[in-house]
């Protein structure tokens, strides 16, 4: 007997990197969109961004904030985040761009988690990924 689930949609749009493998730029179901973790490419060149962590930060909230919009949502939807640091030295710098788009003023912040990893995608410095609330209709 087949399981009954909710239909899942892929969310996509070419104001962010497309993917490269067997993944959705994000998913919606229910009332949740979950999104893939974003690094700071271009989407119009297809290469990782110059410069450091500062550089990196503001492209990957770019590709987000363009992945959210595809799916109707801005960043005062998203619920949880995870945060990947080549260097936990780079949490200050990434800390202070991120809050200007999760944390506003009059804005709940989404839960986070923030994790050093050995090695992102392409040489990376920053990803992130995320879980938004759909609001009823």
């Amino acid at each position: 007997m087949p399981l009954d689930h909710p239909t899942k949609s892929a969310i996509a749009t070419t104001a962010a990197p497309a993917a490269i493998g067997p993944y959705s730029q994000a998913v919606h179901i229910g009332n949740a969109v979950y999104t893939s973790g974003q690094i700071p490419i271009d989407p119009a060149t297809g290469e990782l961004v110059a410069g450091g962590i500062e550089a990196q930060t503001a492209r990957v909230l770019n590709n987000l904030k363009a992945v959210l919009a595809a799916a109707g949502l801005t960043f005062a939807h998203v619920v949880r985040t995870t945060v990947y640091l080549k260097d936990l030295a780079d949490f200050a710098a990434m800390n202070a761009l991120y809050a200007t788009c999760f944390a506003p003023d009059g804005i709940v912040a989404p839960a986070r988690s923030t994790v050093q990893v050995a090695a992102l995608p392409k040489g990376a410095l920053i990803e992130i990924d995320c879980i938004a609330h759909v609001p009823s209709a």
